[in-house]
């Protein structure tokens, strides 16, 4: 009779291959199980944490950075860094404010209220120029995007600080005889139960993940990230897509300023500190590498929640803000280094495929 028994050797490639796949399940996911943990720990630490009510304030303070951590995506995709995004949503803000408060036109002796819609348009704008600012030097003067970005973060803070001399927009409600009430609305107001600014960081995802998973601007920031040498002769308008992405960038920082300060229902300079390093951290977090070329949306909003709901869970705990620090600088290097497990074995570009752009990953 012959032994149907499965040998030792093959039984024990069968059980490492298992424990392989487990272990790799755990790594690509870890952002979303960190924010199960986050959630079971919290919960039973503190009788509050765990409400329909507290997770919607949660979301309303994830939603800034979120924001700010999707443009921030775009940028990383691409090979780059843009540290100017604290900066940006800082300006935005007091600029936002700086209208609000009615605009000085000495020559014909008037001051104009503009309406909210016209404030918001205008103040993305700055975002935007911020933002392109940030491209052109990049990527038309080659400078490292490290360094642009840095000088362009004091550039705009200095800005911040000249518009208000210091000092901070207060009372931006607005009036009704001006015409230029509904600033609150961002900060305060809700749909269906769920805050607004929550409800712009949906649609801001939305419009992210459809950009990157099925237009052709999406495969030319994937291929341009993953090997721009390869993708420039492929064809691809490689100084385009990276002008793009920071004037991208520039536009989040500012929506999400604007849902700052709403929230605050003021404006100063000093709004936004180290958010950069909070957006950072929360595309890493997600699994993005900071090589480019790979990352998507649905990891960075992951990546946004587990910052913000540590966060708000240590202080719903108590725990000193020194000590918020020292955790969220933990997750970071411990984000990095798992980045590095995940990536280490995974070549950018293979010989035999060196002119072939990155498949897209879907968000």
């Amino acid at each position: 009779m012959s032994d149907t028994r499965t040998p030792p050797a093959r039984r024990g490639a069968a059980a490492s291959l298992g424990n392989l796949e487990i272990g790799r399940l755990l790594l690509e996911g870890r952002a979303f199980f960190a924010l199960i943990v986050i959630i079971i720990v919290f919960s039973i630490l503190s009788p509050y944490y765990f409400s329909v009510g507290n997770f919607l304030t949660m979301a309303s303070h994830v939603a800034i950075f979120g924001i700010l951590a999707i443009g921030m995506l775009l940028v990383i995709l691409n090979g780059g860094i843009d540290l100017s995004v604290g900066s940006t949503l800082g300006l935005s803000g007091v600029v936002a404010g700086f209208l609000m408060q009615g605009v000085t036109l000495n020559a014909l002796g008037i001051v104009l209220f503009p309406p909210v819609w016209v404030v918001v348009i205008l103040t993305c704008l700055v975002g935007g120029i911020v933002g392109l600012v940030n491209g052109v030097l990049v990527a038309r003067f080659k400078v490292p995007a490290f360094v642009a970005t840095l000088g362009v973060m004091y550039v705009a803070r200095g800005a911040a600080l000249l518009i208000t001399n210091g000092l901070t927009y207060n009372n931006l409600g607005g009036r009704p005889d001006l015409g230029n009430t509904g600033f609150n609305w961002l900060g305060f107001n809700h749909l269906l139960g769920v805050p607004i600014g929550v409800l712009v960081l949906v649609v801001v995802s939305l419009l992210a993940n459809t950009m990157l998973s099925r237009t052709a601007f999406g495969r030319w920031l994937y291929a341009s990230g993953g090997n721009e040498r390869a993708a420039e002769l492929s064809g691809v308008p490689v100084k385009t897509v990276q002008v793009s992405v920071y004037v991208l960038s520039g536009v989040c920082a500012a929506a999400a300023g604007l849902i700052l300060s709403s929230q605050l229902t003021s404006a100063g300079p000093t709004a936004g500190l180290s958010y950069e390093l909070t957006a950072i951290a929360a595309v890493v977090i997600g699994g993005a590498a900071l090589t480019g070329g790979r990352g998507n949306v649905r990891g960075t909003l992951l990546g946004a929640f587990v910052i913000g709901f540590l966060s708000d869970g240590l202080v719903i705990i108590g725990i000193s803000s020194y000590w918020q620090t020292v955790f969220t600088g933990a997750v970071i290097v411990l984000a990095v280094l798992l980045n590095a497990v995940q990536y280490k074995r995974r070549p950018k570009a293979r010989s035999n495929a060196a002119a072939r752009p990155p498949t897209p990953q879907p968000g």
